[in-house]
């Protein structure tokens, strides 16, 4: 294979896997098409994100949850930095999780939702989008479980009321007074089990290959970018590979305008124990695969790598 595939996921999953799980093995990523979700709906999110970033900064602020972890509500520009760089990254976020009834089992692990009060439809738009999210993320997940030889629905139960936290993101123009080195989104992993990504249309993200270059996506109009996390790579003992990514800064007209999109981090229930596939583990190497964690303790390890925990 030379290329990341770009598959539709309206085809039957059999005909599609394969390819979609060698493109995860090599690169990390993959680009589907045909994902279900509507386009009205992922215009009218645009619109809303757009309409929330250009509240005025102190509106915005008001929405920081201190403590949270940035788990939930505003995140402000300059706060995140990647694992092991020196320099915040050049953006500002919004962070939608899972709403749980009152008294679910795992609502310790998650905190309730909040919405703007500016911002007509906010809630109804993007519980919308995060549902649709959610939904597309169960079929990829199907692709890779038929690619790995396992029961069609393996994921499904490791997922069910899982962590996932759909973000909201805005690159602003890039000032004069940027600190130099600093990039959009400095080069990391993601730390969840896949992430899907909507606005990657526009240039500027890139993934480190196994030989050290840094390679561009390029994304049809509408079109999903899925790419593996930390999590899926340690189930599967990195046969399916979490790849360094980042969003380079653009030159020319690009950089006098903000970017946005919305990535969809999907994870594992907080319970769920990632323990090694057997199939994964090479005969007389057992030892040598990840100890077994659960899927919250190893969130929280990596969150504070990152200065959100």
């Amino acid at each position: 294979m030379t290329d990341i595939a770009s598959v539709s996921i309206a085809r039957p999953l059999e005909d599609v896997a394969d390819e979609l799980g060698r493109s995860f093995a090599e690169y990390g990523f993959a680009v589907i098409r045909d994902h279900a979700i509507p386009q009205e709906l992922i215009d009218r999110a645009e619109a809303k994100s757009k309409e929330f970033f250009a509240l005025p900064e102190d509106v915005k602020r008001a929405y920081q949850l201190p403590q949270g972890g940035g788990a939930r509500g505003y995140t402000p520009f300059g706060t995140e930095k990647a694992k092991d760089a020196e320099i915040f990254d050049l953006k500002e976020f919004w962070h939608v999780g899972r709403s749980l009834p009152e008294g679910h089992a795992l609502s310790e692990f998650m905190a309730p939702n909040i919405w703007p009060t500016e911002i007509d439809g906010f809630r109804e738009t993007f519980t919308q989008l995060y549902d649709a999210f959610d939904a597309a993320g169960l079929r990829v997940l199907e692709a890779i479980a038929l690619h790995l030889g396992l029961e069609r629905n393996f994921f499904a139960p490791t997922v069910e009321d899982g962590n996932s936290v759909m973000r909201l993101l805005r690159y602003p123009p890039l000032g004069e007074d940027a600190p130099d080195g600093a990039i959009r989104a400095a080069a990391h992993g993601d730390i969840n089990t896949i992430t899907l990504l909507l606005g990657a249309e526009e240039a500027g993200l890139e993934l480190l290959t196994r030989q050290g270059d840094w390679k561009a996506v390029e994304v049809p109009e509408g079109a999903l970018v899925i790419n593996v996390g930390d999590m899926l790579d340690r189930l599967t003992n990195s046969r399916l590979r979490s790849t360094t990514h980042r969003v380079v800064n653009p030159y020319g007209a690009a950089k006098d305008r903000s970017r946005y999109s919305m990535p969809f981090f999907l994870h594992f229930r907080p319970d769920y124990v990632i323990e090694t596939l057997p199939s994964c583990i090479e005969s007389g190497r057992e030892s040598e695969a990840p100890e077994p964690i659960s899927s919250h303790e190893f969130l929280l390890q990596r969150l504070r790598e990152i200065n959100l925990a």
